[in-house]
């Protein structure tokens, strides 16, 4: 099997990293896991708190630079699970585990990857690669944190399960925090100033709001609210009903536009963004990662999840093995063939780039 002792030891990774508890912030001890396969594979790395990052033996600063990268936090187990979340159990060729699909495979696929391109001179890039913490809570301890630290990055390949096929797009995300309001009173009392009554018109008017500009990647912007909170009492009127809404934006707007355009038209007097960092995010059709993507038989499209792609201010492709749709669902699986396809496909892509 070609590239079989790559896929043995990313395997045998990516079972000590099922094993081994990373709750986004906690990733203490899987970085320890990461830190002995660099030093394992001879390859000299640092690690900045849970990240753990190192680049190619023959860096040029002369030369553009791509970084590899995927996270090795995970979400907690849901309730759903009837496997043991964290024993690594390979049953009909599935690798069971938490973390297995988002993102063990794909992290420990780039791994691979960069360890077969590390020793290679006369690279057209250099090679950086971080293995991430807190992505799953985009944390202010995860890659975000690391582009002031390593080389400055010219193009990315984010890990993240696609079934191989190019993400060249990827949704970015604004979440709000919007408050109705009204006038307070007894139940048993007239108010035609309900609060809760008052939401129901907000609650249309956030459901029909239509965004003009739609993307041909990543389609229109989809506006959910997805929590809704009032009352104390059943006999008493509340002041106010509290909302949030989850915005996930196309590439044809920027965040801010986003704010400015719901702050200016919504019918809630209140209404604040918890963050603008997690914009969207793509990188060209015509791009040489794509095309040679392309060339070797991958498929485009746009992808609605989130990734660290959201913290990069450079082009960037999102692109692993594992599919989207396992991700933090009950026993949580990835296929041992994916991982060694992905593996393939990663250095089958590279060799075109390199």
């Amino acid at each position: 099997m070609k590239y079989q002792e790559l896929n043995r030891e990313a395997i045998s990774l990516l079972k000590k990293l099922i094993k081994t508890p990373s709750f986004s912030t906690e990733e203490n001890d899987t970085a320890n896991h990461i830190e002995q396969w660099f030093e394992t594979n001879n390859i000299p790395f640092k690690r900045t708190n849970n990240n753990v990052w190192a680049t190619n033996k023959y860096f040029d600063e002369a030369k553009p630079t791509l970084l590899l990268n995927s996270h090795h936090d995970t979400v907690k187990p849901n309730n759903g699970y009837t496997k043991d979340p964290f024993n690594a159990l390979i049953q009909d060729g599935k690798l069971y585990g938490l973390g297995s699909n988002d993102a063990g495979g794909c992290l420990v696929s780039l791994l691979a990857t960069f360890n077969h391109f590390y020793n290679q001179d006369h690279l057209n890039y250099n090679l950086v690669i971080v293995a991430s913490a807190e992505e799953e809570n985009s944390g202010a301890n995860g890659l975000n944190s690391m582009l002031s630290i390593i080389p400055k990055i010219d193009v990315a390949i984010v890990g993240e399960p696609t079934l191989m096929h190019l993400a060249i797009a990827e949704k970015g995300l604004v979440v709000f925090d919007a408050e109705i309001n009204g006038t307070p009173s007894h139940a048993a009392h007239p108010n035609n100033d309900n609060a809760i009554y008052n939401t129901i018109e907000a609650l249309k008017w956030f459901r029909d709001f239509k965004f003009s500009k739609v993307s041909n990647v990543l389609g229109e912007v989809k506006m959910t609210v997805t929590q809704i909170n009032a009352g104390k009492q059943h006999n008493a009127v509340p002041a106010n009903v509290n909302l949030v809404i989850d915005v996930r934006v196309n590439d044809k707007y920027s965040n801010t536009e986003v704010i400015e355009l719901l702050t200016n038209n919504s019918p809630c007097k209140k209404l604040v963004p918890r963050s603008l960092k997690l914009n969207s995010s793509s990188i060209p059709v015509s791009h040489d990662l794509v095309k040679a993507g392309i060339d070797i038989g991958r498929q485009t499209y746009g992808s609605p999840t989130l990734s660290d792609q959201a913290v990069l201010n450079c082009p960037s492709l999102k692109l692993g093995p594992g599919d989207s749709k396992r991700s933090h669902t009950a026993d949580e699986f990835i296929y041992l063939k994916e991982i060694e396809e992905g593996i393939a496909i990663y250095i089958e892509l590279l060799e075109k780039v390199l």
